[in-house]
């Protein structure tokens, strides 16, 4: 086994795009995971890439949104690389709008997005385009052109291929070597606390159930708190759930039973879709939702790519290529928010 540049500890989806941006930067990279390619929260269904609302902006959000411009292209290089389909579309998103000062505030952020987004995004207020919507109380919707969809776990397989096709390694054991950067996803975090005085983070599980329903030109839906995905494949996800107390961290139950009561009471035409199957994870969440991302703070020289609970997959691309840069060059451009000295 060669020696290489950069050891990756974890095969998500913070791990192998890091592997991915340091094999493109000349690196040499290998990807070690017991348990396989997207073997945890990012093994997946649901994949929303979505923006935080453009209002109150700051240093996290100016991050998402680069990232969420340079998807596009990130995935489908990587696509075209190994050879798979990460599922990635940027088909927007709908919102229903449930009242007047909900129409109001939405109307308020038509400026925020102009000003944040510029041209490159829009949002806007619309009647319902077609029978995939759901119900809204005021017959508006909030429809913006930023939100992008990926199935998470055909995203992992498509990253582990452009690895191993740009001639990075992904294995279940190896010694570490070059530079080690740990993206072990909750575990990780729970990790992290018992090396640390206080809580650095934790896993909150989610459950989500995959329909077999073809809108895959949709927009994705945001209602009431449920994500309702069209894919590329034909299928349809829901999820998910919130659970911050679980004793299985792999098992479903009655809360998916919810999930699509739900999502077919919000859209009717999902009522005679047929359940394909149903998914459950643990998701990694640091202080906050925010990644940490950096120099690690208990082994000196290591680095983490952790946390960024719910938006992972989003701010992927750019954590990836900043995280790359340190690495192999020692220049830190990561905002000091995901420092992982900010999660102490």
């Amino acid at each position: 086994m060669a020696t290489v540049d950069v050891t990756v500890r974890g095969a998500g989806v913070f791990g192998l795009s890091v592997a991915w941006a340091c094999l493109t930067a000349g690196a040499t990279v290998r990807v070690i995971d017991p348990n396989g390619v997207g073997s945890g929260a990012s093994g997946g269904i649901v994949g929303a890439l979505a923006p935080h609302v453009p209002e109150q902006w700051n240093p996290k959000k100016a991050f998402q949104l680069e990232s969420l411009l340079m998807a596009e292209n990130w995935w489908g290089e990587v696509d075209v690389a190994g050879g798979l389909a990460s599922g990635y579309g940027r088909t927007g998103r709908l919102q229903p709008i449930a009242s007047e000062a909900g129409v109001a505030l939405a109307k308020d952020r038509i400026a925020g997005a102009m000003t944040h987004w510029q041209d490159r995004a829009i949002w806007e207020i619309i009647q319902a385009p077609s029978a995939f919507a759901p119900h809204s109380l005021t017959g508006l919707y909030i429809h913006d052109t930023l939100t992008a969809r990926l199935h998470p776990a055909q995203g992992c397989a498509a990253l582990a291929a452009a690895v191993l096709a740009r001639g990075g390694e992904v294995v279940m054991d190896a010694p570490d070597e070059g530079a080690v950067v740990w993206a072990t996803g909750w575990q990780g975090l729970e990790h992290l606390t018992n090396q640390h005085t206080r809580m650095v983070g934790a896993g909150i599980k989610g459950q989500a159930v995959l329909l077999d329903y073809d809108a895959r030109t949709s927009p994705q839906l945001f209602v009431d708190g449920l994500h309702i995905i069209p894919h590329a494949d034909g299928t349809t996800a829901i999820g998910s759930t919130t659970e911050r107390e679980f004793d299985d961290p792999t098992s479903t139950d009655t809360q998916c039973d919810a999930l699509v009561a739900k999502a077919r009471a919000a859209v009717p035409v999902l009522q005679d879709a047929h359940e394909i199957c149903r998914w459950a994870g643990v998701r990694p969440r640091a202080r906050t939702r925010a990644p940490m991302l950096g120099a690690h703070p208990f082994r000196n020289g290591e680095f983490i790519a952790n946390g960024g609970f719910k938006i992972g997959f989003g701010m992927a691309p750019l954590a990836a290529d900043k995280l790359a840069q340190f690495i192999l060059r020692g220049d830190n451009t990561i905002p000091t928010d995901f420092d992982p000295q900010a999660s102490l």
